[in-house]
């Protein structure tokens, strides 16, 4: 009996473990295409700068080094922190923090602000990290009729929210998200929202999707450079 069980596992693992292998299949193809089709990982990897407009902030990022400045007008609050480093400096209501603790705490809000922000602006980028899990789900109807690979993307212990869900939708024909659902929880059925992803303009040597349609939200004013004002990571 014992023995007729093992058999029966086994034969359940290596059945899971082969459709674990035909998805990688299918969905490997699948992200390399919105790659390329955005201008390929090489060139996303060597663009240098980026800055952007997310509701009220302004965000400034440099992609080599990792710092990132993040002016938010309505916090009156300016902040330089190292996204790598978790190291920087803050001022609010035009006063330096020097108080280490409000410093530190101020220095991790401003990495949460550029988490959430460069989320909305570079999430198709994001597909293959360290953490990242994605499972085939269907193919759908976009709400232009045009036909999407619709992939599942949870988290393994990464991230601010590693609890969130996502559903991307890629179109078929120009391989670029056009459509993203948001799970706050990954066993919830149903998505908090589910928005377009479009108006893709050639920013540097990248797509990216920008000043998107009607209450779609995300980034606006989008610029990628490969020069920037020097001192706009160290004086605030």
């Amino acid at each position: 009996m014992m023995k007729n069980f093992k058999t029966i596992i086994l034969i359940l693992l290596s059945v899971i473990n082969l459709q674990a292998q035909d998805d990688h299949k299918k969905i490997d193809p699948i992200i390399q295409q919105s790659f390329e089709a955005m201008g390929g990982i090489e060139n996303w990897n060597n663009t240098h700068f980026i800055q952007w407009d997310f509701g009220k902030r302004t965000l400034y990022w440099d992609k080599w080094t990792g710092n990132v400045r993040v002016e938010n007008p309505n916090e009156n609050m300016v902040v330089i922190v190292n996204i790598n480093t978790g190291e920087g400096k803050a001022i609010k209501d035009g006063e330096l923090i020097t108080d280490t603790n409000t410093l530190n705490q101020v220095l991790e809000q401003g990495k949460k602000w550029w988490i959430n922000d460069s989320y909305w602006l570079t999430m198709p980028w994001k597909l293959k990290d360290d953490g990242v899990k994605i499972k085939y789900l269907q193919t759908e109807k976009l709400p232009n009729g045009s036909l999407a690979d619709v992939l599942e993307m949870t988290f393994n212990g990464v991230g601010v929210t590693p609890e969130n869900k996502y559903h991307i939708y890629i179109d078929q024909k120009d391989h670029l998200v056009k459509q993203w659902a948001f799970f706050v929880n990954y066993t919830d059925e149903k998505p908090r929202f589910i928005k377009a992803w479009d108006n893709y303009q050639n920013v540097g040597k990248v797509l990216l999707s920008f000043n998107r349609s009607e209450n779609a939200g995300g980034p606006k004013n989008v610029v990628v450079t490969d020069q920037i004002t020097s001192d706009i990571f160290t004086k605030l």
